[in-house]
Parts: C-alpha cells; sequence; structure tokens
C-alpha cells in the first residue's frame, strides 16, 4: 500500500515536468523562429517568433503552475485530477506555435 502511495506523491512531480518541457519546447520554436527572422532580414517574421515566445512564457508561468496545484490537490484529497481547460488551453498554444511556424515557412517560401 505505501508503494501505492509513493507513486501518487510523485504524479504532480511528473505532471509538473511535462507542462514545462512543453513551455520549454515552445521557447525553442520561437528561438528558431528569432534566429529565421534575423537570418532572412525580415522583421515581420518576429512577429510569430513574438507570437510563440508568448505561448511558452504562459504555458511556463501559468499554465504549469495551475496543473501542479490541480494535481497536488486530487494527490492529497483523491479527488479528481483533470483539468480540461488547462489541457485545452495548453494544446491551443501548441497548435498556435504549429500555425506560426508555417506561416512563417510561407512568408520565406512567398518572399
Amino acid at each position: 500500500m505505501s508503494a501505492l502511495r509513493g507513486a501518487g506523491e510523485t504524479q504532480p512531480a511528473r505532471t509538473e515536468l511535462a507542462w514545462q518541457r512543453t513551455g520549454l519546447g515552445l521557447l525553442l520554436v520561437a528561438g528558431l523562429l528569432a534566429r529565421l527572422a534575423a537570418g532572412q532580414g525580415e522583421l515581420v517574421l518576429v512577429v510569430p517568433a513574438a507570437v510563440v515566445a508568448g505561448a511558452g512564457l504562459t504555458v511556463l508561468g501559468v499554465l504549469t503552475p495551475s496543473r501542479r496545484r490541480t494535481s497536488e490537490r486530487a494527490a492529497t484529497t483523491g479527488g479528481p485530477g483533470q483539468a480540461p481547460r488547462t489541457a485545452a488551453v495548453g494544446t491551443g498554444l501548441v497548435v498556435l506555435a504549429a500555425l506560426c511556424a508555417l506561416a512563417a515557412d510561407l512568408l520565406v517560401r512567398l518572399g
């Protein structure tokens, strides 16, 4: 029984790390888009980089702590650990990053 309890206590930490990886991945994409903007010398390419950077910072600064609190509350109370709104917002931000990268690619190809 104590092994199960120990595994449940580590779940909030694993969840937080997964959200952190998502945010850091978005910041990496933003950095690559910024590098593309600098290499192409096109100021308009900075816009997708800034949007993706904002998405990454939102995941790291807002969604990760929110999800951590939900996971900790579920682990201590035995209640539900779902956070459908947080997951939906996170998914939307990742899709937004993909669309920004696609837009930047199209701008480079057309420009």
